[in-house]
């Protein structure tokens, strides 16, 4: 009984000893992203001017919400943040990061500033930010600024200078985009409300804890500028501000449901329980704390965008520009052609009532516009996303409603595929005959709209074949190999034809185009698109060991030095910073060198994420959340090598275990044997599994093991 006793005595003290695990949002780093690369070494050309970051903001918001409040330190760059900037111009209430959005910009002042002091310099050893939260000391004004939100409401806290006559400056002809028109005006004693127009028009209504004793004009130039002036009181001037893209009434009761009556801490603190609830959707054990730093943010960064646009009531304004109910919560599109590679799919995983929303509010705009799904900048993706969610169990919407839109955009050319019929006679789209095209020429992308078409064609086949459509599903799937058309066998890459059936003469295999024959690419950033047909790939090569050496040569051959926005981060060729190559890497497992794509990976994981003297650089735009992705879902040992596919191409973690808890219940345990990075076996529920891939539903029925070696 003795010995019994010590025993809980001694394991109650060492319990208490015991080092108390963090929480997972002390591991993100909402900066990660917002600084830029200027070492040629690190860009792989010598920049003659600011190339382009990751493009991130590092302000506060939740996820997929429709709030992202943060601060602007240059109006029309990326995402309106950038780290080597000195001076805040506002704090805006929307962002992305692709030179759009930054609504309604607000910057506390003292008095009435002069003009030119509409901004303040700001340092970053006053500044720091978490998930949910943003803090900074704004020089000029000697204010500290702190700043948290929910879903639809901004929550800016602000303590002046003793003695400071508080007042906030409005700055509504400003935003990433063009301002049409603009209203604020006082509200009663303490409020004061509004609205900015640009594409959207974005509705506001604020509450603060003491007087609004008036709203006066000041200018700046051309710019006519709005100064809200507080009374006096005690301690900092709490804002509350509610949102919606519907009506001021609805922001003011998105206000009410969300915001008012709560503290900045218990708001703070609610944002913070849920990033730490998402975050612990995929825990892992082992690996270093750099490695846990650079997952988690890059897991917070893959969950800032599609962002929501329903209020609380469920009203949106849709395509049509009337205001409706439709039982579902509406989100903004998604980015497809840079992340239905991986985040929309990481997205289902981890949140499937979003991803259905998501999809069911693409859906609700296709209707309303001729009857075709939305696309994103280049290519026609979001069939890959309703295919690979839908095919890997998630539901919540209306499939068949929304594969008649994917069917429709594959089956009539419109505004989604430009020159399907083209595609459809010939097999591929014949590109311009241009005279001495150069990087900026705009013609069709031929190229890579005929691969991307063809992967498209494949991702609606698997929905036309698992609704029943099999008529579809035979004429689409012989579409899919249309990619081979453009195989020029005499360099071994994709290349453009002529209406002729002629190959483009004269062809530099290095040169990058925008969307002459290649979509921000060069010949060998799109040779080996075909994710749904590797081995038919692979066919085209006399045999797999040339295929081999055309490998080695797309990760060996030197970049030439061309300074091209939105390519950056090289291996060779290979350019990271971009994403038309972002499935190459993984080429090697097919022709039996799976070490040489977990090298290059390593290489990647390591090198291209928390880059330059600051530690806050990625290779190129994040894209919403792709870039992020690529990082997260190798980080945990898988890939969706072929988004579409219910199934993952099989990585060495970089972590000993990972733990993920889907969005629908189920749960995922990746475990990592040994500490080589060449696979030597793989097992899910103690059954081998044959070949490099593991199915979504194998994953859920057992531990996915992963042997490795050394040798």
């Amino acid at each position: 009984m003795l010995k019994t006793g010590l025993c809980i005595v001694l394991f109650a003290l060492a319990a208490g000893c015991a080092p108390k695990q963090k929480p997972l949002t002390d591991y993100v780093n909402p900066l990660l992203g917002t600084a830029t690369l200027w070492d040629s070494v690190d860009l792989g050309f010598k920049p003659t001017k600011r190339t382009w970051g990751a493009e991130v903001f590092p302000g506060s918001s939740l996820p997929n919400a429709m709030v992202q409040v943060s601060p602007v330190t240059k109006f029309h760059s990326g995402a309106g943040y950038q780290y080597e900037d000195s001076v805040i111009y506002g704090f805006t209430h929307t962002n992305k990061g692709h030179w759009n959005l930054c609504h309604i910009p607000l910057l506390p002042v003292t008095g009435t500033p002069l003009p030119g002091d509409y901004c303040s310099p700001y340092s970053h050893a006053r500044e720091s930010a978490a998930p949910g939260y943003y803090r900074v000391f704004l020089d000029r004004y000697g204010v500290d600024a702190e700043l948290t939100s929910t879903l639809r409401c901004a929550f800016h806290k602000y303590t002046y200078p003793a003695g400071a006559q508080a007042a906030l400056l409005a700055d509504l002809q400003r935003s990433n985009e063009h301002v049409r028109a603009w209203d604020i005006r006082k509200e009663g004693d303490n409020a004061f409300a509004g609205w900015q127009q640009t594409g959207e028009k974005m509705y506001f209504y604020a509450v603060a804890d003491r007087p609004v004793t008036g709203i006066e004009p000041v200018a700046e130039g051309d710019r006519e500028i709005r100064i809200v002036r507080f009374g006096d009181g005690d301690g900092p001037v709490e804002l509350r501000i509610g949102f919606s893209f519907v009506s001021e009434e609805n922001a003011r009761k998105n206000l009410e449901a969300e915001m008012l009556g709560r503290s900045f801490a218990d708001v703070r603190s609610e944002a913070t329980a849920v990033w730490n609830d998402l975050l612990g959707r995929i825990r892992v054990e082992g690996g270093t704390e750099r490695e846990k730093g650079l997952f988690y943010s890059c897991l917070y960064r893959s969950f800032l965008w599609p962002a929501l646009r329903s209020d609380v009531n469920g009203e949106f304004t849709d395509a049509d520009g009337e205001v409706v109910n439709t039982g579902f919560r509406y989100y903004t599109g998604p980015s497809y052609w840079d992340d239905y590679r991986n985040k929309l799919i990481l997205l289902g995983l981890l949140a499937p009532d979003v991803a259905a929303d998501v999809i069911s509010s693409d859906t609700d705009r296709g209707e309303k516009r001729g009857g075709f799904m939305p696309t994103f900048f280049h290519g026609d993706h979001a069939s890959a996303f309703v295919a690979g969610v839908y095919l890997r169990g998630i539901r919540g919407f209306d499939v068949r409603r929304a594969y008649e839109l994917v069917l429709r955009n594959a089956t009539v050319q419109g505004p989604i595929r430009p020159w399907l019929d083209e595609y459809v006679a010939r097999g591929y789209i014949p590109e311009m005959d241009v005279e001495n095209p150069v990087t900026q020429t705009v013609c069709k992308a031929a190229v890579t709209k005929t691969l991307e078409y063809a992967y498209d064609d494949y991702a609606v086949a698997l929905l036309a074949d698992v609704l029943g459509d099999g008529a579809n599903r035979d004429m689409l799937m012989k579409r899919t190999s249309n990619y081979k058309n453009l195989f020029d066998p005499s360099t071994g890459l994709m290349r453009g034809r002529l209406d002729d059936g002629s190959w483009i003469t004269p062809f530099d295999d290095q040169y990058p185009y925008y969307e002459y024959m290649y979509r921000e690419a060069n010949a060998w950033q799109q040779a080996f698109f075909a994710p749904h047909d590797t081995e038919g790939l692979i066919g085209l090569y006399p045999s797999r060991e040339a295929f081999g050496a055309q490998l080695d040569k797309l990760f060996s051959i030197p970049w030439k030095g061309y300074e091209v926005d939105n390519l950056s981060g090289f291996i060779g060729q290979y350019c990271l910073g971009n994403q038309p190559d972002h499935s190459f890497p993984y080429l090697y497992y097919f022709i039996g060198r799976q070490e040489r794509s977990q090298e290059l990976l390593d290489h990647i994981l390591d090198r291209f994420y928390g880059m330059g003297p600051e530690g806050l650089a990625l290779s190129g735009m994040d894209d919403a959340g792709e870039m992020s992705s690529w990082y997260v879902f190798n980080a945990i040992g898988l890939y969706t090598y072929s988004p579409a596919d219910p199934e993952y191409i099989v990585t060495v973690p970089l972590f000993d275990k990972v733990a993920v808890s889907l969005g629908d219940g189920s749960h995922w345990s990746i475990r990592r044997e040994g500490t080589g990075r060449r696979i030597t076996g793989i097992t899910c529920g103690g059954n081998p599994v044959g070949g490099w891939f593991v199915s979504h539903d194998a994953l859920g029925k057992g531990e996915l093991v992963i042997a490795t070696s050394d040798k």
